[in-house]
């Protein structure tokens, strides 16, 4: 998306003003319902989007990738940007046409009869889209998803050529564009919302919904495939538990003439003048308990494979029914080897086997682990802490790697915690001698590091923030 059309957008739906009705957040995307307004009717939702490409949508509830992108939501973040956002109203808009960044000044009353601003900041930039949320008025938590960048306008030193070809386009119409004041700034028919709707839709079917299709008719197929393999290998099954059971005739001709043949080998006369062959190396009596064991191995095989083929029989008929087929259920991981353990006794041990890898504080009850160096932050986010536990970092400086234990599964943590923890990582960073800095907070499961960064680097998939002195 353009960065004069990302500002337009904005700034006309800042004259159309509003206030946030509902939100929902998932890890690729923000939708912000807002309530009826002039010229617009319930229903219409905002979607930042951040992957796969960042983008600004306009979407109905009722549209299809509406609804994909709210079933992908999570309670704990929809309830954690809703605490802040729902409600506000629409203030202001900040941005420049030439840099894909906006910043979205809303305010809302609190419970003690309070005015506070807030202002939601989108960087639209492909490969390092990112959402924050920052409050105006007071040094409350910060809140983010997406790549990590700065709260304030960006100034570039040069014209993109994209603002170029709107200044050729728009000529003196150029700032009434920008404004959102035209509506040809997007192609179509109707007023800008329709066309923006319009063309979210357009995006939605290229980005969401035809990779969507494009992934589940490559699972119905390979689904169909493995469903015909299946029916193959039961028949082969069935014919072979069949010849199986044959072996229980024989057992119940012979086991009525043992008194009469006990002890007998190789080939033994019946009553009725016909003749078996006993397996090599059996007397009869074996060969009876042996043969009533494979036909009763074989009645248990036929029972297992009626039941699979009425489950395959099913799910063809929900594959022929259009129905979607459940997702493959993920691999369970194997059992961790006895030497794997012994070798994890050892993560707590420095990278160059002196003294141990990181220190740990207790802070009310809480254990707090900090790293020491770069290749040992790593162990320590990476190897020690489990997914859940609390992860804390310095926002820009180098620092060390802070995990706060979370033993319990708790969901959030005790705000004297957080706030000692920040303190630490602060006090164990390069910005130690500076004034208040800001510390990023997250899941441990939210830190991950692609392949080549360098030892110490991450990335963070969603985090909040915290503004603090370092102390140690």
């Amino acid at each position: 998306m353009d960065a004069p059309l990302l500002l337009a957008l904005a700034r006309h739906r800042l004259a159309m003003g509003a206030s946030v009705d509902s939100v929902h957040m998932s890890p690729r995307a923000l939708l912000l319902g807002f309530s009826p307004s002039k010229g617009s009717g319930r229903g219409w939702a905002w979607v930042f989007l951040l992957q796969p490409i960042p983008q600004l949508w306009l979407l109905r509830e009722g549209d299809e990738a509406h609804r994909i992108l709210k079933a992908e939501c999570k309670v704990e973040l929809s309830r954690r940007w809703g605490v802040e956002l729902k409600g506000a109203r629409f203030e202001a808009v900040h941005g420049d046409p030439r840099e894909r960044w906006l910043g979205l000044d809303f305010r809302r009353r609190v419970l003690t009869g309070r005015i506070e601003g807030m202002r939601l900041c989108f960087q639209a930039i492909p490969g390092r889209g990112g959402l924050r949320l920052d409050g105006l008025d007071l040094n409350a938590l910060r809140i983010g998803m997406g790549s990590l960048f700065s709260a304030t306008l960006p100034s570039p030193e040069r014209d993109p050529p994209t603002f170029l070809k709107w200044q050729e386009r728009f000529a003196d119409r150029l700032e009434l564009a920008l404004a959102g004041g035209l509506e040809d700034v997007l192609e179509g028919e109707g007023d800008l919302p329709t066309r923006h709707h319009d063309w979210s839709l357009a995006q939605a079917e290229k980005l969401l919904l035809n990779p969507a299709k494009i992934a589940m008719d490559r699972h119905v197929t390979s689904e169909r495939a493995r469903l015909d393999r299946l029916g193959d290998a039961l028949k082969k099954d069935l014919a072979r538990h069949q010849r199986s059971l044959e072996s229980k005739h024989k057992a119940n001709h012979l086991s009525g003439e043992l008194y009469r043949l006990k002890g007998a080998s190789g080939s033994v006369e019946l009553l009725d003048g016909s003749s078996l062959e006993l397996p090599s190396g059996m007397n009869a009596e074996a060969a009876v308990q042996r043969w009533f064991k494979v036909a009763k191995r074989a009645e248990r095989g036929l029972a297992k494979v009626a039941q699979l083929e009425t489950d395959r029989l099913r799910q063809l008929k929900a594959l022929e029914a259009g129905e979607a087929p459940p997702p493959p259920k993920p691999k369970a991981k194997p059992p961790m080897h006895p030497k794997s353990i012994r070798e994890d006794k050892m993560l707590t041990k420095r990278s160059d086997g002196k003294g141990q890898a990181f220190r740990s504080v207790m802070v009310e009850g809480f254990e707090v682990l900090i790293g020491k160096g770069d290749v040992d932050n790593d162990r320590l986010t990476f190897k020690v802490a489990a997914p859940l536990d609390w992860w804390l970092h310095v926002a820009g400086v180098p620092g060390s790697h802070v995990i706060i234990r979370n033993p319990d599964r708790l969901s959030d943590a005790p705000r004297q915690v957080l706030e000692r923890a920040a303190e630490l990582a602060a006090f164990h960073s390069k910005a130690r001698d500076g004034g208040k800095v800001e510390v990023h907070i997250c899941r441990a499961a939210d830190v991950s590091k692609p392949r080549g960064f360098e030892p110490g680097k991450v990335i963070l998939k969603q985090w909040k923030a915290l503004r603090v002195y370092p102390k140690a």
